[in-house]
C-alpha cells in the first residue's frame, strides 16, 4: 500500500449519518472531510470529489478542510460545518439502496458504520466473514473476549479469533442487521474486512473498475 494512501486514510474524518440535504431530487450526505477533498454520498452513490470537481449529479466541491466544506448545487453554495445539519427533507429511494465504490491503488475501500460507529472497510469477497482487529473491536465496544474462540488461518499464520454478532452494519444507504463477524486478537487486519457475511446479502455488480453493492430485498 502506498504511503500517500495511508496518509489520506489517516487524515480522513468520518462523518457518518450527518445529512446535508437540498430540496428537490438530490440527497447529499457528507461522509468524510479532509484537505481539498470530500467523500459524499449523493442519492446513495458514493463520490470522492476534489476541489473544483463536479459529480455526475451536478454537485461541485468549492472548498474543503478537515472542519468544513463548501458545496455548490444549481449555482447555490452552502457551507457544511463539522457535525452540523442543513435541512431536514428526506425522500426514500424508489429502488433498492445501492452504493458505488471505485478502487484506490487496487483496493475497494469504503466508509461505513458498525452499531452506529464509523469504520473504514476493505471490501473483500475472499473473506468468509466480516473481520476486525482487536483495537477496532474495542473502539466499537465489542465484548469479543466473551465470544467463542476459534483458530483461523491468516496470511501471517494461524491466529486466535473470537466470534461475535453485530447488531447492524451500514454502508451508504444499505443497512443490514445481525451480522456474524470475527475479531482477531492482534493488529491485523489493518482495515476492517467487509466479508461475505455482509456481501452475501447484497448483489455485487461490476461496471469497468466500479463496484456496485445493491441490497437484494
Amino acid at each position: 500500500m502506498q504511503k500517500s494512501w495511508i496518509s489520506w486514510a489517516l487524515a480522513l474524518i468520518i462523518l457518518i449519518n450527518s445529512p446535508l440535504v437540498w430540496s428537490g431530487s438530490l440527497n447529499i450526505v457528507v461522509v468524510g472531510l479532509f484537505s481539498d477533498q470530500a467523500v459524499l454520498t449523493i442519492n446513495d452513490q458514493q463520490r470522492l470529489l476534489k476541489v473544483g470537481n463536479t459529480s455526475p449529479e451536478g454537485v461541485k466541491l468549492i472548498s474543503a478542510t478537515s472542519q468544513s466544506a463548501i458545496i455548490e448545487v444549481d449555482g447555490v453554495q452552502k457551507k457544511y460545518l463539522l457535525g452540523s445539519q442543513v435541512g431536514g427533507f428526506f425522500a426514500p429511494p424508489a429502488e433498492q439502496p445501492m452504493v458505488s465504490i471505485w478502487p484506490n491503488d487496487g483496493l475497494y475501500l469504503t466508509v461505513g458504520s458498525v452499531n452506529g460507529y464509523s469504520v473504514d472497510f476493505l471490501v473483500d469477497t475472499g473473506a468468509s466473514v466480516v473481520a476486525f482487529n482487536a483495537a477496532t473491536a474495542k473502539r466499537l465496544g465489542l465484548d469479543y473476549l466473551n465470544g467463542p474462540a476459534v483458530m483461523v488461518q491468516t496470511a501471517s499464520g494461524v491466529e486466535k479469533a473470537y466470534q461475535v454478532t453485530l447488531d447492524q452494519i451500514q454502508i451508504g444507504a444499505i443497512k443490514l442487521h445481525n451480522i456474524n463477524a470475527m475479531v482477531l486478537d492482534g493488529p491485523q487486519p489493518e482495515y476492517a474486512l467487509l466479508g461475505m457475511t455482509f456481501l452475501g446479502q447484497v448483489e455485487i455488480l461490476r461496471s469497468d473498475e466500479r463496484m456496485d453493492l445493491k441490497k437484494k430485498y
